[in-house]
């Protein structure tokens, strides 16, 4: 089993709590996303989606996150997502609406998110979060 140690970066939201941020590679893009233990899966941006796939399928599924609840999907095949040195092939992905979520993020002075690690990905990696060392550890077999 192969570890994988993925540096992470702590938000403070106005003493009201913490998120744990992640950097990933999409469309060979460095983005951001949140690490949520409470997502019961993960979920990527609807508009970044749209601006790099085409012909996209539209659902009316409602998918959670502890952040929100949303009825308008989009379902898309993400080619490639690198999470440190853990590479995604074909990841049947979730695009949300995130911008309620950045506008906050953005009042709190924070940078913008593209994505949500959510329960899908934790749980396949078998994902351990290490507060002292601000690390995410995936392991792959």
């Amino acid at each position: 089993m192969r570890t994988i140690a993925v540096p992470l970066t702590l938000i403070n939201l106005q003493d009201d709590g913490f998120h744990l941020l992640v950097e990933i590679v999409v469309f060979g893009q460095k983005l951001l996303a949140v690490v949520d233990t409470g997502a019961s899966r993960s979920v990527f941006d609807k508009s970044f989606i749209e601006s790099n796939i085409k012909g996209l399928e539209h659902t009316e599924e409602a998918h959670a996150t502890t952040l929100f609840t949303t009825s308008s999907t989009l379902q898309a095949s993400i080619p490639k997502i690198k999470i440190g040195s853990l590479i995604l092939k074909d990841y049947e992905a979730v695009a949300l609406d995130l911008n309620a979520v950045n506008q906050a993020y953005e009042g709190l002075g924070h940078p913008t998110i593209m994505a949500i690690i959510g329960g899908d990905l934790l749980l396949k990696y078998h994902a351990t979060i290490n507060y002292r060392k601000m690390k995410l550890f995936l392991y792959k077999t």
